[in-house]
Formats: structure tokens, sequence, C-alpha cells
């Protein structure tokens, strides 16, 4: 299981209610406790595998709420308009590649990798988009720890 440090303040259920109605989004229960618990920070082991084509990543923080810099509204503003429909940015890779949650139909509670590189014109073609896990927990559970040559 993958041990988070540097995380944030902890928050409220109200905390949250209050980020979800002024950013219009219906967080899911597995990332509400995720926040809850943790409110975003950093993660050991911290690679994760975006596809056999595209190999390996490195997890670089999760975000969180409130006054830190690492803050999810700052996030969901700056991708807007990047991010197909139905996505929100939960964490980044040190490459300024975005990990992404589902919060809506056909999406919702999965996790995926958006590839700024391949970034479409289109924000709705999900070319770019890499399918990580079903939820956070299982993205935490599939971390792993690099292997030392």
């Amino acid at each position: 299981m993958a041990k988070i440090y540097s995380s944030h303040d902890n928050l409220s259920l109200e905390q949250i209610e209050i980020f979800e109605n002024e950013n219009n989004i219906k967080l899911t229960e597995q990332y509400i406790n995720f926040l809850l618990i943790w409110n975003g920070g950093k993660v050991i082991p911290n690679l994760f595998m975006i596809s056999n084509e595209q190999g390996p990543s490195v997890l670089n923080v999760f975000y969180g709420i409130g006054n830190m810099y690492d803050n999810l509204t700052d996030f969901i503003e700056i991708m807007d308009e990047r991010l197909p429909v139905g996505f929100i940015p939960i964490g980044d890779d040190p490459s300024g590649n975005v990990i992404c949650l589902g919060t809506k139909e056909p999406y919702y509670d999965k996790i995926y990798f958006w590839d700024h590189e391949q970034e479409p014109e289109d924000p709705d073609d999900m070319s770019n988009m890499y399918f990580l896990a079903n939820s956070i927990n299982e993205f935490l559970d599939n971390l792993y720890e690099g292997t030392e040559e």
C-alpha cells in the first residue's frame, strides 16, 4: 500500500461540499475519503504504468483543497477547457502531465492519465487519455517502486 507524506491540513465534509458546490462537481466517495484522510500530498512508491506503449511515469503530487501551492481549485481552473468534460485534475507527474478523476458517467470514479504532449485541439477528444485504474484506491494500490539496475 502506498504511503502519503507532506499532506495538507485536514478537511471536513462541509469544506468538501463547499468545494463541490463552488466548482459544480460531484466527487466520488473514494476520492472524498482520500481527501478527508490525506488532502493531497506526495506518495511512496510513486511509479505507475501508463500503458505498454507509453511505459511508466512518476506521480509528483496529489492536489489538495485549501490554501496551498498544489491547490485543486487552481489546477481545475488551469485545465478548464483542456480536459474532456467530466474529468478533473487530481495530481501530476514532473513533466506536466495530469492524473485525472472521472466525475461523470461513463468515467465516474475512474483514474486516467492525460498526456500534454498529445493534447488534441478538441478537449473532448480522448486520444491523449490513458486509463489507469477504476478508482483512487486501485490507483494507489498499483503504484510501485523502481528497480535498481
